[in-house]
């Protein structure tokens, strides 16, 4: 009885991790393609849910509020910090950018993988207050192919392009503490896509899968 009794008890944690579930943090340098491998992974309605971020820039031509980022007055963010309402908060290129809390609660409580995209000043945040989460660090070839990536969005001025440039530098330092490192080519987006989906679906086999608890 006392050999069915532990083994009932192994299967009820088993039972619960398997509807707990998974943060990915996908974190990198400023014009790596953040944004472009989230939405190739949402058109093709790959199984992961995908939170989004609040921030106090302004919304680019084609972006949605609720989808692609919270945009919100800089009144109504710092409210939200104050009141701890945001998991995560930074100032990147002199705007706030920030997780909002009842996303990750929301995903873990529903069983749902989710996906945070965040900078790497972000990252560094995210990996003291969510542990066990899994790391994928995406990278560009090199420092000089990220100049014609933000030169091609034509949403920074010269002195904003020179201030990105210099912090992906420094950026790029943190790498060894990820998890992963995916590799961006220009041109070749499938391919990381197809690299992200791999360690996520790998993550998935993990005998003992790494779960946060928020």
């Amino acid at each position: 009885m006392a050999e069915l009794t532990r083994d009932a008890g192994a299967r009820g944690r088993e039972d619960y991790e398997a509807v707990r579930g998974r943060v990915f943090i996908l974190s990198g340098p400023s014009g790596v393609g953040k944004d472009s491998v989230t939405n190739a992974l949402k058109e093709q309605g790959f199984s992961l849910s995908f939170c989004v971020t609040a921030t106090t820039r302004p919304p680019r031509e084609n972006e949605v509020d609720g989808i692609h980022y919270f945009f919100l007055e800089q009144s109504t963010f710092l409210r939200m910090r104050d009141n701890d309402e945001l998991l995560e908060w930074s100032v990147v290129h002199d705007n706030y950018y920030g997780i909002p809390r009842w996303q990750v609660r929301e995903g873990l409580r529903r069983g749902k993988d989710l996906m945070i995209t965040v900078d790497v000043q972000g990252g560094e945040i995210l990996r003291r207050k969510l542990q066990g989460a899994i790391f994928i660090f995406l990278a560009p070839p090199s420092l000089e192919e990220l100049r014609p990536r933000l030169e091609q969005r034509g949403t920074e001025s010269p002195e904003e392009l020179a201030k990105r440039l210099r912090n992906a530098q420094r950026e790029m330092e943190y790498w060894p503490r990820y998890d992963y490192l995916v590799r961006n080519h220009r041109g070749r987006l499938p391919e990381t896509v197809e690299s992200i989906k791999a360690i996520i679906t790998a993550e998935r086999h993990r005998v003992n899968p790494r779960l946060v608890t928020l």
